[in-house]
């Protein structure tokens, strides 16, 4: 076999590896897009917010698709663990909420354009449930998040936050107890309280 024929059936190996992975990434994708914008959906207040870090998430995991381990952790795992470091990250990152704007100019602006600042409702949390969340610890909201949000089981979020599976449990069952008093205390949409 010739030096030219060695070489196209490398670039033509490269291919075909190139697309097996660009396949296996896109089934991952379809496959946890949404458990990934749930686990974010739960821990951010803006659905752009959300959407942002799903798809940086689903970029680090492309990035850094050679690397994954499915003997270390499920797929799922993975890339929570990619999203939750990317949520640390905004969270340093957002020092919007300290600081206060100049001039009331932001208010003239959004009423000319008719701009509405999204709501917790846009991301399909309803606003007492939002509110409820908000009364909690960072650590019950994340561990929640992770049920609910990415729906990720007991042990793959003990694995996640190296938390013992039986602190997992009882963390979540003391922040849904917690949760639910919250809920049942406050008052409805309607003005009404709960019975």
């Amino acid at each position: 076999m010739g030096q030219r024929s060695l070489r196209g059936a490398r670039r033509h190996r490269r291919g075909v590896e190139c697309e097996y992975r660009d396949s296996d990434f896109a089934r991952a994708y379809d496959d946890h897009v949404w458990q990934v914008y749930g686990y974010l959906a739960y821990r951010l207040r803006s659905r752009d917010d959300a959407e942002d870090l799903t798809q940086l998430t689903f970029e680090r995991a492309l990035n850094a698709w050679d690397r994954f381990d499915a003997t270390r952790a499920s797929l799922g795992t993975w890339l929570l663990a990619i999203a939750r470091n990317l949520l640390v990250d905004h969270y340093r990152r957002d020092r919007s909420n300290r600081h206060r704007p100049l001039v009331d100019a932001d208010e003239e602006i959004s009423a000319v354009i008719d701009y509405q600042e999204p709501g917790p409702d846009r991301l399909g949390v309803s606003p007492e449930l939002a509110a409820g969340l908000e009364r909690l610890g960072n650590r019950e909201r994340e561990l929640i998040a992770l049920r609910f949000g990415g729906d990720l089981s007991g042990p793959e979020i003990a694995e996640l936050t190296g938390l013992s599976v039986a602190n997992v449990q009882q963390i979540l069952s003391r922040s849904l107890r917690r949760l639910r008093a919250e809920l049942e205390a406050a008052p409805r949409a309607d003005g009404r309280v709960r019975a």
